[in-house]
């Protein structure tokens, strides 16, 4: 960028976008108090739409139809926006995707299933990096069903690579439970081909999606995926605790023994019946009452990602995050500012993290200036660029107030 400033670049950049006129359709995007919003990938901004149809459904569905919305067609609703959502983003037919639950719920289903599917198995296989959840319901479920963790260790700015897993998995290997994009450093799972190397070791895969939904393409029928879950409130801006959704491979419902059995979930939930004979296909994995007031949001993003299409997204995804990797560059490695993210746009997902010993105590006044990032353990701000969103300004002012920042507290213009 030698020449111009960080700024004038992020002009040019915000002027040559095609799709930057989609910023208008979010809520807040022309809001002065809050001057850069870089934790899309924690909780992505409302959509305006989903106002004018959260009222809607409040006035004319829950206080128009009352109960009898249930039977009008509330109870298709998960496995309506469940097909939406594969088609759009996970490259799955129909009938193999479901919303519900939480994705901590939804994960212990899918894994508790697959382990029962390899009952002469007694191994899982997951990295020590990934996300929190994933690593306590497989330690949870080793307990449960006495069986061994075996541990993949990450490069801090990677993420659990082929070579890790053929490593790692063996003839007693049940699971392998890796998330496709990394939550921390962001890097870009080789999903179909760690799925072959569990696959050809007689293991399944249980893939995370939670970081990559929405924002990295993925293709879950082509790449033989066994199963996947994600949360639906980060690119699918589905809103503070949306439910969760789950893909399960078509060669899999006839025999998937999940394990919260509920009455939804069951052949025929109102025939009130004294035992539980699971419902065919997909619905199986249903356990309790559909949260349909927390699919709309999520509904109404996925209309305008089907308008948009996903590969135009994955573009301003790179495109977002190779200019954060150049305004870090300049501005902040000469203060000691470490990427801790892959560099190539093909390992990386659609968010960064920089590390320095000062971002503990520098994340709450950047909040308090109104630019929003996310900070991570040990001493990562992480910066989440939501494609349809997210300015390239918005990255440019907020990588100059940490530069701002760290030059007023070390007293100096740079570190040798």
């Amino acid at each position: 960028m030698t020449g111009i400033t960080i700024a004038d670049r992020a002009a040019e950049l915000d002027a040559a976008d095609p799709l930057a006129h989609h910023r208008d359709l979010f809520i807040g995007t022309q809001d002065d108090a809050v001057r850069a919003y870089l934790d899309g990938n924690s909780l992505g901004r409302p959509l305006a739409v989903t106002v004018d149809n959260l009222t809607s459904f409040i006035r004319q569905q829950w206080a128009g139809r009352l109960i009898r919305g249930w039977d009008e067609g509330w109870l298709g609703v998960p496995q309506q926006i469940g097909d939406q959502l594969g088609r759009v983003t996970l490259g799955a037919a129909a009938g193999q995707s479901i919303v519900a639950d939480s994705t901590s719920v939804l994960l212990y289903k899918l894994a508790r299933a697959a382990v029962a599917a390899r009952p002469d198995r007694s191994e899982i296989v997951i990295d020590r990096d990934n996300f929190p959840t994933d690593r306590f319901i497989v330690e949870g479920i080793a307990r449960e069903r006495n069986l061994t963790v075996r541990w993949i260790d990450v490069a801090y700015d990677g993420g659990a690579t082929a070579g890790d897993v053929a490593a790692a998995v063996g003839p007693q290997t049940a699971l392998v439970l890796l998330s496709h994009v990394a939550y921390r450093s962001g890097h870009i799972a080789d999903v179909p081909g760690i799925t072959k190397i569990a696959h050809d070791a007689g293991a399944l895969v249980l893939w995370d999606l939670s970081h990559s939904v929405g924002s990295v393409p993925a293709e879950l029928d082509a790449w033989d995926v066994d199963f996947a879950a994600g949360c639906s409130y980060k690119y699918l801006n589905g809103g503070p605790g949306a439910p969760a959704w789950a893909y399960v491979a078509q060669r899999h419902l006839p025999t998937l023994d999940q394990p919260i059995p509920g009455w939804l979930g069951s052949a025929d939930p109102f025939a009130m019946g004294a035992a539980y004979q699971p419902a065919d296909g997909i619905r199986k994995l249903v356990s309790g009452t559909p949260p349909i007031f927390g699919m709309l949001a999520m509904r109404d993003m996925l209309n305008l990602l089907e308008q948009v299409g996903m590969p135009s997204v994955r573009r301003k995804s790179e495109l977002l995050t190779a200019f954060a990797i150049e305004a870090v560059e300049e501005l902040l490695t000469k203060h000691g500012v470490v990427l801790a993210s892959p560099r190539a746009a093909s390992e990386r997902g659609g968010h960064i993290t920089i590390d320095h010993p000062a971002f503990a105590t520098m994340v709450p006044g950047l909040w308090e200036d109104g630019i929003i990032p996310d900070y991570r353990n040990p001493d990562g701000i992480r910066l989440g660029l939501s494609p349809l969103s997210t300015s390239f300004r918005e990255v440019a002012v907020a990588i100059e107030a940490i530069a701002g920042r760290l030059e007023s507290s070390t007293g100096a213009a740079a570190v040798e």
